[in-house]
């Protein structure tokens, strides 16, 4: 065995054996490797003051070669900033701004012990990791029965694992604790659950209040008690567009350290919350109370990044890290949160009016993106289908019932009649 490895595993293991016994076999066979042509190329970066003949990267007069067309519409930043290798981790001055972004919004974190923010290739990537780290084929992944669809291929179809269901509101349209903690003690004979929350919830748009967010807590809590290591996978994707009552900080800050068999991961991104979603600028990040072990797992999900993508863009790395930094982003995303939660606010008042109560209910929703029909009437579909057609409006079917809706990308002025059209093709089909 590789002595980097056995020295990380050991590590892991000696700080929290239950963490160790988390992780997959890839999980268990991966590092980073410090020696190496990284390794190597570093130290040069640093002493080799007359000839750096190391990383691949080509050079002219003492900056990163490049296209002069290229830089004429980059020429606000300086090369080094866009033309380098972005370490594996990510930009160093990224992380750190992201980790306080974090801490100043999840004031459950105080006192508490977490990672370094490591860099992905957005969000999907993030979870990719996760999945590597930490599933391997049978192993049970507990999700919502309204989820994102690439939850099955990411950890189903890519890792082999089981996608086990619980329904996500229960009979009064709050969050189904209940339901979670049942699947979690459904896994005491295993010994390991994966249990992945993602709020505000695609496809509904919905996000627990309070006392929710404390019940998913306890059931989490009491399937550590009860003997079952559990990884929870916290997708912020959405996170901070919150409009009506519910929780105000991820669910990331209440799991940290809060049992020795829970390890909390975060999964969040500059991907939405900045509005970025083509920079691909994504953060997974862990909570544990053991800085060794936290260090380790930091270095296996290195070493996934290595073996996959090397690193990140550099250039839109760049890009976040500066409007973080500026003076204006807090007005700037303040102006785009009003729009959203504009959007949202008038799909709820047109939605109840009473005018479609005859075709479809709407599952609650008060964040994010999202909404989502419950159709009464036709197939979901054949009315996407239909919809697309005749009135040109693209809409996501899933399953039979159920319609998604994104009134992130519809005007406010025209969201009354987005719904007209939608009502008018259940009544077309009706007819037919």
């Amino acid at each position: 065995m590789n002595s980097l490895l056995k020295q990380l595993n050991h590590t892991i293991k000696q700080e929290n054996d239950y963490v160790y016994s988390m992780l997959s076999s890839l999980g268990k066979a991966i590092y980073f490797p410090k020696e190496g042509i990284l390794s190597q190329s570093a130290e040069a970066k640093t002493k080799a003051k007359k000839f750096n003949a190391t990383i691949g990267i080509a050079t002219e007069n003492g900056q990163p070669m490049h296209l002069q067309l290229i830089q004429e519409t980059l020429s606000a930043y300086d090369p080094k900033d866009l033309y380098e290798y972005a370490p594996p981790a990510g930009k160093p001055e990224l992380r750190s701004v992201w980790r306080k972004k974090i801490v100043a919004e999840t004031p459950s974190l105080e006192g508490k012990t977490f990672s370094n923010p490591i860099v992905t290739n957005a969000l999907t990537h993030g979870l990719s990791i996760a999945a590597d780290l930490f599933v391997d084929s049978n192993d049970v992944i507990i999700v919502p029965d309204k989820n994102w669809e690439n939850y099955e291929i990411t950890f189903g179809i890519r890792r082999g694992a089981k996608l086990v269901n619980y329904p996500l509101y229960n009979s009064v349209g709050k969050f189904n604790a209940a339901g979670l903690k049942d699947a979690i003690l459904a896994q005491k004979d295993s010994g390991k659950a994966v249990v992945l929350l993602n709020f505000p919830n695609n496809p509904t748009g919905y996000t627990p209040g309070t006392e929710e967010g404390e019940e998913i807590v306890t059931a989490i809590l009491e399937g550590a008690k009860a003997g079952i290591n559990v990884v929870v996978l916290i997708d912020d994707a959405y996170y901070g567009l919150f409009f009506e009552d519910s929780i105000r900080e991820s669910l990331f800050g209440k799991l940290a350290n809060i049992h020795p068999r829970v390890l909390a991961v975060k999964i969040d991104g500059a991907t939405k919350e900045e509005y970025v979603w083509g920079f691909r600028v994504g953060f997974i990040t862990f909570a544990a109370q053991s800085e060794p072990l936290l260090l380790a797992l930091e270095q296996k999900a290195m070493g996934i990044i290595r073996a996959t993508i090397s690193s990140g863009p550099h250039p839109s790395q760049t890009f976040v890290l500066k409007a973080l930094q500026s003076s204006e982003y807090t007005t700037q995303k303040h102006e785009k949160y009003e729009i959203m939660k504009n959007r949202a606010n008038r799909v709820k008042q047109i939605l109840d009016s009473g005018k479609y109560n005859d075709a479809w209910d709407y599952y609650p929703f008060n964040s994010g993106y999202f909404m989502c029909l419950k159709l009464k009437t036709v197939d979901a579909e054949t009315l996407r289908i239909h919809l697309l057609e005749k009135y040109g409006v693209g809409t996501i079917a899933l399953g039979v019932t159920d319609l998604r809706v994104a009134f992130s990308c519809v005007e406010e002025t025209d969201l009354e009649e987005l719904f007209e059209n939608i009502y008018q093709g259940v009544k077309d089909i009706a007819t037919i």
